[in-house]
């Protein structure tokens, strides 16, 4: 990853409503969720989950697919691991070992050997 890349990741995520969308959607798994539905869950407008939700795709931490008229959005779990890993690069020496860190979901982030 890029350091403009991280930058534009993490200046996405670095605001409370796309930090909360983006967390859901980790959560939510490879299914995504609806737009419908991320609004309904946040108590969010339309309008104002539109403008979040373009930001964390123009980032590249989200992709979005239609599903008949819904518009479904799922995180983009290698852009969310390349950003850990891209941040932990030179943790104890660059010595980093990749480690699940997401039990149950199938993902992996890279993780320090000296995190125990």
């Amino acid at each position: 990853m890029e350091q403009s890349d991280a930058l534009a990741a993490l200046a996405a995520l670095a605001q409370d409503t796309r930090l909360s969308v983006f967390r859901l959607l980790v959560q939510a798994g490879g299914d995504g969720m609806a737009a419908g539905d991320i609004a309904a869950r946040l108590d969010l407008p339309a309008a104002t989950l539109s403008f979040h939700l373009n930001q964390l795709r123009h980032a590249g931490l989200l992709t979005m697919r239609r599903d008949g008229r819904s518009l479904i959005y799922t995180a983009e779990y290698a852009a969310m691991n390349a950003l850990l890993a891209y941040l932990t690069e030179n943790c104890c020496q660059g010595s980093g070992t990749t480690l699940p860190v997401m039990e149950g979901c199938g993902h992996e982030a890279l993780a320090c050997s000296c995190v125990g």
